[in-house]
């Protein structure tokens, strides 16, 4: 497959592509499939990729994350 440069692939696949730095932000975080390779200052994309969205995290409940737990511990309350 031929390569092309972010701006190229995002005219290709969107009637009003994204600035460039919304490109980049989405070549460094993994969003654009099969991944682009960074070749100095500009990434470089396969013709046939595309944008995935990215899978949501799960949240920590209230009161179960380390720092609450760490807190609990210090004053001499039980954990929840």
């Amino acid at each position: 497959m031929a390569k092309m440069t972010l701006e190229e692939w995002a005219t290709d696949q969107f009637k009003t592509p994204p600035s460039l730095n919304t490109l980049r932000t989405w070549a460094r975080e993994g969003r654009i499939f099969p991944a682009p390779i960074k070749h100095g200052k500009r990434y470089y994309v396969e013709s046939d990729a595309c944008y995935r969205e990215p899978e949501k995290q799960e949240r920590i409940p209230l009161g179960g994350s380390l720092i609450s737990r760490i807190e609990s511990a210090r004053h001499g309350t039980k954990a929840a």
